[in-house]
C-alpha cells in the first residue's frame, strides 16, 4: 500500500460511512494516500458484523485464482476484475499476516485466522486504521451533502462534516442488529442512483412441510443436500444442516440458498440424503444386517442405529410401512421404500427467510452507475461505494468478504488521492 506524494497538491478530507469490512479497508487505504480520513460508525464498536461471520471464526477470503473466484460470483462478476486486480486474494492474506494475524486454509480453500477467532481480524483492522491516522467518530450519518460539483460532506451528530470525497460502505439490510440499516440505499436513490431489488442471500429456507416443526432443533452432520429448481437439479452440497420451526437452516442450507434466484418464476424443493457414503444397494445391505439382529422387533424400534431418534417416527410414516410390523416380515419392496426415504428425504421450499436473517443482501447500487476501476459514482462526482451496498454478491466460502476488501481498497485508494492544483 503506497503513500501518495505529489508536488503542488492539496491534502483532502475523505469521509467513510460505515466501519465494517469494506469501510475499514477503505479508510485505512485512503489515509495511506495522504488524506485526512473521518470514519463514521454509529455502533459502539467497529466491525460488529465481521465479528460474527463464519460462526465467530471469520472466513477471511477464499484461496483461489481470479477465474475460480469469479465463477463463485453469480451477480455481476465482470465488475470485479479491476477490484480483484488491485487487491487480490493473496493481497488480503498478506495484509492480515503483516498485521500479526496468522491464517490457515481449510476445506474448500476457505481461509480463517489460525486462532479461529474473528475478533483477531476486527482488532487487527481497528489498530491498523488508527495507526494510519484515521479519526473514528461514533456518530450516525443522516445525510450526504452535495452541490453541483459533487459531494461536499456528510451530516452526522446534527452538524455538517466537510469532506472532499465520501465513501459509502454502509453494508446491506441483513442482520439489522449489527447496525445494517439500509440507509445507504436511500441516499444512493436520493442522489440519482438505481438500486436494484434487494433480497436475502445466504439465508435459511422456509418450508410449508408439517414435518419441519416436528423436527425443530434437529442438527444433522455429514449429510448431502440437493436443491431442485422446477424438478431440475440446481445445486448439491455436503455438510451440516438443521431443522427449524419454519423450515431448514445451517451451513448447507445457507450455501444452497445463494443459488436460488428465481423465486418469482420457479418452484424449489430440497432432498436430503442421510447416508451419502452408501449407495442404495449398500444401504439396503446395511438395513438387512440391522434387521437380522432384531427379527421380532417392531419396525418403529428398529432404526436406532441408522437415524437420530427424533427423525425415526417421520421416516417410518413416510416409508408407508406399518410402524408395528415386525422386521422379519418386511418385504424387499418395503425396504426399497425405506431406502428411498433415507436417500431422498424431500422438503418442500416456499421461499427464502426474511432479509433480516440473511448473511448477505443481494441487490444494491447498480454497477452500471459505478466506475469499476475506481468505485466512484458515475452520477455524483467524488462519491464512492464499497462492499455489500453494491449490486454484487457471491456464494459462501469467503468470497463476499474478499469483495468487501477489494472494493474497499479500490475506493479508498482513489478517494484518498490528493487534488492536483
Amino acid at each position: 500500500m503506497k503513500n501518495s506524494t505529489t508536488n503542488n497538491t492539496k491534502k483532502i478530507t475523505v469521509a467513510v460511512v460505515g466501519a465494517g469490512a469494506a469501510g475499514l479497508m477503505a479508510a485505512g487505504t485512503a489515509a495511506l494516500q495522504g488524506a485526512e480520513v473521518l470514519l463514521f460508525e454509529h455502533n459502539e464498536k467497529v466491525g460488529r458484523k465481521l465479528a460474527i461471520t463464519g460462526k465467530g471464526r471469520c472466513n477471511v477470503t477464499n484461496n483461489c485464482d481470479m477465474q475460480e473466484f469469479l465463477a463463485h460470483v453469480p451477480q455481476n462478476p465482470r465488475f470485479l476484475y479491476s477490484a480483484l486486480g488491485a487487491f487480490s486474494v493473496q493481497d488480503t492474506m498478506d495484509f492480515f499476516e503483516q498485521q500479526g494475524v496468522p491464517l490457515k486454509t481449510e476445506r474448500g480453500n476457505r481461509v480463517f485466522p489460525v486462532s479461529d477467532n474473528a475478533r483477531d481480524i476486527v482488532d487487527a483492522l481497528f489498530y491498523w486504521v488508527r495507526k494510519c491516522g484515521v479519526t473514528i467518530l461514533r456518530e450516525e450519518v443522516t445525510d450526504i451533502c452535495t452541490e453541483e460539483t459533487g459531494v461536499t460532506g456528510v451530516i452526522a451528530g446534527g452538524r455538517k462534516h466537510n469532506a472532499d470525497r465520501v465513501i459509502v460502505a454502509t453494508g446491506g439490510k441483513s442482520y439489522p442488529l449489527t447496525g445494517s440499516t439500509g440507509d445507504g440505499y436511500v441516499w444512493a436513490e436520493k442522489l440519482g442512483h438505481t438500486v436494484t431489488p434487494l433480497r436475502a442471500s445466504l439465508v435459511p429456507l422456509v418450508s410449508p412441510d408439517k414435518d419441519c416443526p416436528r423436527l425443530q432443533g434437529l442438527s444433522l452432520k455429514n449429510v448431502s443436500l440437493t436443491i431442485f429448481e422446477n424438478n431440475k437439479k440446481l445445486h448439491e452440497g455436503f455438510g451440516e444442516m438443521l431443522f427449524t420451526h419454519f423450515g431448514i437452516s445451517g451451513p448447507l442450507v445457507l450455501s444452497a440458498s445463494s443459488h436460488m434466484r428465481k423465486w418469482d418464476k420457479a418452484s424449489y424443493r430440497a432432498e436430503i440424503d442421510f447416508k451419502p457414503a452408501l449407495d442404495e444397494a449398500a444401504l439396503d445391505k446395511r438395513i438387512l444386517s440391522d434387521f437380522s439382529q432384531e427379527l421380532n422387533t417392531d419396525f418403529r424400534n428398529s432404526l436406532g442405529k441408522l437415524l437420530p431418534r427424533k427423525l425415526i417416527p417421520i421416516v417410518v410414516e413416510r416409508s408407508g410401512i406399518d410402524s408395528h410390523q415386525k422386521v422379519n416380515g418386511i418385504t424387499k419392496k418395503q425396504r426399497q421404500a425405506l431406502v428411498r426415504q433415507l436417500k431422498h428425504f424431500e422438503v418442500a421450499i416456499s421461499g427464502p427467510g426474511p432479509i433480516r436473517d440473511a448473511i448477505i443482501t443481494s441487490g444494491g447500487v447498480s454497477v452500471r452507475e459505478i466506475v469499476p476501476k475506481t468505485m466512484e459514482s458515475k452520477k455524483v462526482s467524488n462519491l464512492y461505494f464499497a462492499g455489500e451496498i453494491i449490486d454484487v454478491d457471491a456464494y459462501t466460502g469467503g468470497f463476499n468478504l474478499q469483495i468487501a476488501w477489494s472494493t474497499g481498497y479500490l475506493a479508498g485508494y482513489h478517494a484518498g488521492q490528493e487534488i492536483k492544483q
